[in-house]
């Protein structure tokens, strides 16, 4: 008996490893598949980078007179650039499936959906973590402001993998519309605000230079809806793009 159970649970692990590893080489295919087209066509991150840095610079000149509001209003200003400028990466990276009918034929593989959920919200994350990348720099130029603030960076990252785990999924809900362009942000901007207000909360408290007391609330309350949002997705995406 003994002997079984020996011989058979090195099976069993050697079976979860191998379909783990099936899981993870989806999800790793379909990012390397987004990244190669990106690419080529550079539409989605052009698109999505000048838009950005156009609010950036629109914002700068606005509060150019006010100094003290100009330093206030930094945490807005980001949320508002990264949400709008992620918007519209989102709309095109599900867009452009449906447009070249490869939604159809991912959908035909025998793959897990999940997967393909996930492979789609981490090629749409690294999209938006990239423009991100190019704006903190500009930003902290134009407005004279230190945005390389180790909690602030782990705020940026916390909302925007709460903001396309929902969007994803609202991008694949709207898809097949007409009107998915102008559907998009209605649908989305009410559902992310749980992200987006202890996102922008918690990184004007990093800006502010508040104690961790202060900050903790808003740091938990994103990671909760993170986790909640993305549960919710994971769960709801096979029937929506089945339906």
């Amino acid at each position: 008996m003994n002997r079984s159970a020996e011989s058979g649970s090195p099976a069993v692990h050697a079976g979860e490893k191998s379909t783990v590893r099936g899981y993870l080489r989806v999800i790793r295919a379909i990012v390397w598949k987004d990244l190669a087209a990106e690419l080529r066509s550079r539409e989605m991150m052009s698109a999505m980078l000048v838009f950005a840095l156009l609010v950036v610079i629109i914002f700068n000149f606005a509060l150019e007179l006010d100094v003290r509001t100009r330093e206030n209003a930094t945490a807005g200003v980001l949320w508002v650039t990264f949400a709008f400028a992620g918007t519209l990466g989102l709309n095109r990276s599900i867009a452009i499936e449906k447009d070249r009918g490869c939604l159809d034929g991912l959908l035909l593989a025998p793959i897990d959906r999940s997967a393909l959920y996930f492979g789609k919200v981490m090629s749409n994350l690294l999209f938006m973590l990239a423009v991100e990348a190019v704006i903190f720099p500009l930003y902290s130029v134009l407005y004279n402001v230190n945005l390389f603030v180790p909690g602030l960076l782990l705020v940026v990252f916390l909302g925007s993998w709460g903001y396309v785990a929902v969007g994803t999924l609202l991008a694949a809900m709207t898809v097949q519309t007409r009107t998915r362009d102008v559907l998009l942000p209605i649908l989305l901007f009410p559902v992310v605000l749980p992200v987006l207000v202890p996102a922008l909360k918690a990184s004007d408290a990093y800006l502010q230079g508040l104690e961790m007391p202060a900050i903790m609330p808003w740091l938990n309350l994103l990671i909760v809806y993170d986790v909640i949002f993305t549960a919710l997705a994971f769960m709801g995406f096979d029937y929506i793009v089945e339906e």
